[in-house]
C-alpha cells in the first residue's frame, strides 16, 4: 500500500490541505493607528489577532474553541469588543479584550439572548448594541459602559422587529437604527437618548434596502447605500431634517454593495459588485453630493471581506479574496492607491499557481431569462467528460461569487467541473432579478437548475449524467427540490443544514427569524398549502438519487428536524441516504475539525455512487 501523500498531488490527503487554507478577514485600526486586528482560522476557529506591520509575526489575542463573529477596537483604548457564540447557537455574547490580550471581560454573559453589536462610542467609554433579552423574537436596544455588566446597561428602546444599531451620532447623544422586515425591506430610525424619542428617517412604503449606513462630516445627514426609486443600489445622502435622499453616486446596471465613509474627513471606500466581482471607488466629498477620487488600489481582483479606516484616514485597511488568492488583510495609502499586504495567511502549501480561475457564463432558462454562472473545469478532462458538482448557494438573497473556494479547487483537482449558478432570486443583479422567486415563483429557481443541466449537456468537457446537486441552507431545499422535481437528472444530492419542509421548518426557526423569512417565503397564515406543496418531503416518493445530509444539532436557523424527516423518509423508501450530525455545530461547520470530517464523508459519498 502507498504511504500518504506529502505533496500537493491530488490524493485523499489533500482534502485536509484545501480545508486548511486559511483566510484574514474583518480589519480593524488600533487607535493608535500603528496597529491592525483581523480574524483568521489559523487554529480551527475565526479567533483574533493583531499585528504590528506587514510581514511582521501576528500576535494571537483569543484562545476559545468557539469562533469570534467580530473584533473592533475601542476609538479611545488599547482594547476591543469581540462577539462569540457557543457551538454555533448564534447567540452571540459580547466581550471586552485586552489589546495584548491579556484579559478577556464578559460584558453580556446571557447565554439564552443573542446579542447583535452596534458599535462604540467615540469617547470609548460606551457600546451600543440590540438583544433579544425581553422577547426572544423581537430586539430591543442597549447603551452599557465599557465596563459594566449590571447596573450600567440601559434599555433605550423597545423593539417590535430584526433591530440593529449602525453607529453613534458625532457627539454621541442619538444612533441610527436599522430596522429589517427581509432582506430587501429596511427602515431607518434616529433614536435620541436623552428624550428616548424614535424619529423615522425613511419614508418609503415600498421595500427599500438601506445599506452600509454612515453619519456625514456635519452629523447633519447619513451617507449610505439604497435602491430607493431604483432597480439597483447606488450611493446616497440622506438629509436628517427634510428625509430627502439624494443621489450622490449611480450604481448603474451594478448594485454598489457596501460604505465605509470617516466623519472626520468625508473619506470614503465605496464597493460595486459587477457581476460579482468587487470594484472599489476611493473618495472625498467636497459638498454635499459631491466628491473627488483618489487612485483605485491594485488589489486581487475578487470580493471584499471588510473595509476600515485608519484614525487619521490617511490608510485604509481592506480584506479581499478571489478565486485564486485566498483572503488577506492590505493596508492602502489613500492618495497615491498604493496597496500593500499585511498578513501572509497560508495556503496550507498549495502553490498558488495551482488555482483554477473559473469562467463566468450566461445560460438560457425556461423563459428565456438569462442565468449567470461560475464555470470551474478540471486541469484534466477525461474521455467522455467531467462529472459535475452544481454547487448552489444559500440565502436565497444571496449570491455565489468569486471568492477563495476551497472545494472548487479540491474538486476540480479531484476531476469534477464546478457549475455554481446564481438563479433568479439571487441577490447582485438587481431588484426586479431578486424577487422573481418569491412565493409562488419559488420553483422558477429550482427550473433553472434544469435548464443549467441543458447548458452542460451541450459541454463536451462536461458528463452531465454524472451530475451531483450540492448545496447548503436554502440550497440544502434547492437540492432537495431539484432530486425531487427531475429525479432523473442527478447521480446524487448533497444537503447541508437544508429545509425539507417549509411549514415544520417555519414553526420551528427561531422566533426572531420567522417573520423575515415568511416575507420571503410565504406565511404560514396565508400560504400554508402552497408552502406543502412545494416542501420535498411531500414528494419524496420521487426521490431516487442517493443522499447525503449534514446537519448540526444546534441550528437555530433550520432545526435538525428538517435532516432528520429527510432521512427517515428516503430510508423507507429504500433510497441509499447518509446522515452526519455535529452536536457542537449549528447552521453550518464553523469548526475545521468538523468540516474535515464532513467533506471527508461527502467524498467517499462521491466516489461511491458519482466517479
Amino acid at each position: 500500500m502507498a504511504g500518504p501523500s506529502l505533496g500537493w498531488t491530488m490524493t485523499g490527503f489533500d482534502l485536509a490541505r484545501y480545508l486548511n487554507v486559511r483566510h484574514a478577514t474583518r480589519p480593524s485600526f488600533a487607535p493608535d493607528g500603528t496597529r491592525l486586528s483581523f480574524l483568521v482560522d489559523t487554529t480551527g476557529t475565526d479567533q483574533v489577532w493583531s499585528l504590528a506591520g506587514p510581514g511582521g509575526w501576528p500576535t494571537q489575542l483569543t484562545f476559545a474553541g468557539e469562533r469570534v463573529t467580530f473584533a473592533e477596537w475601542s476609538p479611545t483604548r488599547d482594547e476591543l469588543a469581540f462577539g462569540m457564540d457557543a457551538g454555533g447557537d448564534e447567540r452571540d455574547q459580547l466581550y471586552r479584550l485586552a489589546g495584548d490580550g491579556s484579559t478577556v471581560t464578559p460584558l453580556t454573559a446571557q447565554p439564552e439572548a443573542k446579542h447583535l453589536w452596534g458599535a462604540w462610542s467615540h469617547d470609548g467609554e460606551r457600546i451600543a448594541f440590540t438583544s433579544n433579552r425581553r422577547d426572544d423574537a423581537v430586539f430591543d436596544g442597549y447603551v452599557q459602559d465599557r465596563t459594566a455588566t449590571g447596573d450600567g446597561v440601559e434599555l433605550v428602546f423597545e423593539g417590535d422587529g430584526w433591530l440593529s444599531v449602525l453607529g453613534w451620532s458625532p457627539d454621541d447623544d442619538r444612533l441610527v437604527l436599522h430596522e429589517a422586515r427581509s432582506s430587501f425591506d429596511h427602515e431607518l430610525s434616529l433614536l435620541d437618548l436623552a428624550s428616548g424619542t424614535q424619529d423615522r428617517l425613511t419614508s418609503s412604503d415600498d421595500p427599500v434596502r438601506y445599506e452600509g449606513v454612515n453619519w456625514g462630516p456635519d452629523g447633519d445627514a447619513l451617507y449610505l447605500v439604497t435602491d430607493e426609486g431604483a432597480d439597483t443600489a447606488y450611493l446616497a445622502r440622506l438629509d436628517l431634517d427634510s428625509g430627502d435622499i439624494d443621489v450622490v453616486e449611480d450604481g448603474g446596471d451594478w448594485d454598489v454593495e457596501g460604505l465605509v465613509l470617516d466623519e472626520a474627513t468625508g473619506r470614503f471606500v465605496a464597493s460595486q459588485n459587477v457581476d460579482g466581482y468587487a470594484e472599489l471607488t476611493v473618495g472625498e466629498l467636497t459638498g454635499t453630493t459631491s466628491y473627488r477620487t483618489f487612485p483605485t488600489p491594485d488589489l486581487p481582483r475578487g470580493v471584499v471581506l471588510g473595509v476600515e479606516f485608519a484614525p487619521s484616514a490617511d490608510r485604509f485597511a481592506v480584506a479581499v479574496a478571489g478565486r485564486t488568492t485566498n483572503g488577506n488583510v492590505h493596508v492602502v495609502d489613500v492618495a497615491t492607491g498604493e496597496a500593500t499586504r499585511w498578513t501572509a495567511a497560508s495556503t496550507a502549501g498549495i502553490p498558488r499557481a495551482s488555482f483554477a480561475e473559473p469562467t463566468l457564463v450566461r445560460y438560457e432558462s425556461f423563459d428565456g431569462r438569462a442565468i449567470p454562472a461560475f464555470v470551474t473545469l478540471p486541469a484534466a478532462v477525461p474521455d467522455g467528460g467531467a462529472p459535475v458538482i452544481v454547487d448552489v448557494h444559500g440565502g436565497p438573497e444571496s449570491q455565489r461569487r468569486p471568492g477563495f473556494h476551497a472545494l472548487a479547487q479540491y474538486y476540480a483537482g479531484r476531476g469534477y467541473a464546478v457549475f455554481e449558478p446564481n438563479v433568479r432570486g439571487s441577490a447582485g443583479y438587481g431588484r426586479a432579478y431578486t424577487h422573481l422567486d418569491d412565493v409562488e415563483r419559488r420553483m422558477d429557481s429550482v427550473a433553472d437548475l434544469a435548464a443549467g443541466l441543458d447548458w452542460l449537456e451541450d459541454q463536451p468537457a462536461v458528463d452531465a449524467s454524472r451530475a451531483v446537486a450540492m448545496g447548503g441552507s436554502y440550497g440544502g431545499f434547492m437540492v432537495l427540490a431539484a432530486l425531487t422535481t427531475y429525479p432523473d437528472r442527478w447521480a446524487a444530492g448533497v444537503d447541508i443544514v437544508g429545509i425539507a419542509n417549509f411549514v415544520t421548518f417555519l414553526e420551528h426557526t427561531g422566533a426572531w427569524r420567522r417573520e423575515h423569512r415568511e416575507a420571503e417565503y410565504g406565511s404560514l397564515a396565508d400560504d400554508r398549502a402552497f408552502l406543502e406543496s412545494i416542501s420535498p418531503i411531500n414528494h419524496v416518493d420521487r426521490l431516487a438519487a442517493p443522499l447525503f445530509v449534514a446537519h448540526g444539532a444546534n441550528d437555530p436557523r433550520v432545526p435538525l428536524g428538517e435532516a432528520e424527516q429527510i432521512v427517515e423518509q428516503a430510508r423507507e423508501r429504500g433510497v441509499p441516504v447518509e446522515l452526519l450530525v455535529f452536536d457542537d455545530e449549528g447552521h453550518g461547520f464553523t469548526k475545521r475539525s468538523n468540516r474535515l470530517t464532513a467533506y471527508a464523508a461527502i467524498d467517499d459519498f462521491l466516489a461511491e455512487h458519482v466517479t
